[in-house]
């Protein structure tokens, strides 16, 4: 069966011009114009992926996400934003807000939007266990390769695709530091230097929120001074 894409973007064109290119690459598209009926359509059709804009009437794009963040069926779902609005500030709200896996401004190349709408849903498919119960254990963490989910002494939560990569790639490598430069090129693969260190900031914020028992003194995601970020074997207050 074809991924299922819902775009949602208060302008009839944009919209329309996403949808024709997503069904001539075999996609099953659904389309809302406001944000509160994409929160309909989301809950009854639960989608692969997600097309946001920002700007629109009513609910914006922002708290559409944070709305399916905090809806189980759809928490997990990766979101791309698609927006007018290219300053910093506006993507880091996306990313640390509504916890956005990508984000692309307008105008845009309708075949790279199809790249990324791609590689997102390949990031979310690509589950590493060989058996169906395999997890990744580091100290107190239990990373589930097949739901996403991650496990600490007191809680479980489901981590986004974006979030379950580097939670992953940390815990794979557990005592190692890496430096934000180093996450954004061997996570996600930027070239050197093309990245936005800060988004990687945002995204150990929101794991960081997630998983840890105080957020402000970190246990299982550390930061080294000047150095990089560490998932250590010892978890241990220090």
């Amino acid at each position: 069966m074809s991924e299922l894409i819902l775009i949602v973007d208060d302008d009839h064109a944009v919209a329309e011009a996403i949808e024709r290119s997503l069904r001539r690459s075999d996609f099953e598209v659904s389309v809302a114009h406001r944000g509160a009926d994409a929160l309909s359509i989301a809950r009854e059709q639960v989608p692969d992926l997600v097309i946001l804009d920002i700007m629109m009437p009513g609910m914006d794009g922002i708290e559409v996400g944070r709305r399916m963040r905090e809806i189980p069926q759809l928490a997990g779902l990766p979101i791309l934003f698609l927006t007018g609005r290219g300053e910093i500030a506006d993507k880091i709200a996306a990313y640390q807000q509504a916890q956005a896996d990508d984000y692309l401004t307008k105008p845009f190349d309708v075949r790279e939007l199809e790249l990324r709408v791609k590689a997102l849903l390949r990031r979310a498919k690509q589950v590493a266990p060989v058996e169906p119960d395999e997890k990744l254990r580091v100290g107190q963490l239990v990373l589930d390769l097949r739901t996403f989910e991650i496990n600490t002494p007191d809680r479980t939560v489901l981590l986004t695709p974006v979030e379950f990569e580097l939670m992953h790639f940390l815990m794979a490598h557990a005592d190692h530091v890496f430096s934000a430069d180093q996450l954004l090129q061997q996570v996600w693969g930027y070239p050197a230097g093309t990245g936005m260190p800060d988004l990687v900031r945002v995204h150990i914020k929101n794991l960081r929120d997630k998983i840890e028992p105080d957020p402000r003194t970190p246990l299982y995601v550390r930061n080294l001074l000047r150095r990089g970020y560490i998932v250590p074997v010892d978890q241990a207050k220090s």
